[in-house]
C-alpha cells in the first residue's frame, strides 16, 4: 500500500460490514458488551463487542493512524482530530470540525478530561509531536 493511500477500518458482524476511513469516525461509545461507532455524518452502527475489541481493531487495521484515537475511561474512544473544547468542571468534551455535520457534546469523568487536557497542553509545548 502506498503512503498516500488512506487506510480503511473494516468492522463487521454476522449481518453487517462497515468500511470507513479513520477520519469518518467521530467517536465510539460502549454500553457493556455493545459498542456504537458514530460517524462524522451522524450515522451510527452498533456492534456486539466491547470497547477493548474495538481498540484492538483500530490498532491492528490502522497501525500508526490509530494514534488519533484516544480512549477516555471505560466507555468512550474519541477521534482526537475533532477535539474542540474540554470543560473539566462541566465534565464535558465537545467535538467539532469541518468534517462533522454538527458539534457533538459528550460527557466524561473529570479525571479523564483532566488527563486529556494535560496531554494536549504538553503536546503543544513541543513542535515534535508523536516522535
Amino acid at each position: 500500500m502506498s503512503e498516500n493511500m488512506t487506510k480503511h477500518l473494516v468492522v463487521s458482524n454476522s449481518n453487517l460490514l462497515i468500511r470507513v476511513t479513520s477520519g469518518q469516525v467521530a467517536y465510539i461509545t460502549s454500553d457493556g458488551s455493545y459498542s456504537t461507532m458514530v460517524l462524522t455524518d451522524g450515522r451510527q452502527h452498533v456492534f456486539s463487542f466491547n470497547l477493548s475489541t474495538f481498540e484492538r481493531l483500530l490498532e491492528t487495521q490502522l497501525g500508526t493512524e490509530s494514534q488519533i484515537f484516544i480512549r477516555l475511561g471505560k466507555s468512550l474512544i474519541i477521534n482526537s482530530s475533532y477535539i474542540y473544547c474540554i470543560n473539566v468542571s462541566k465534565q464535558e468534551l465537545v467535538l467539532s470540525g469541518f468534517d462533522l455535520r454538527e458539534e457533538i457534546s459528550l460527557s466524561a469523568s473529570r479525571e479523564a478530561l483532566k488527563a486529556l487536557k494535560s496531554v494536549i497542553e504538553e503536546s503543544t509545548k513541543s513542535r515534535r509531536i508523536g516522535i
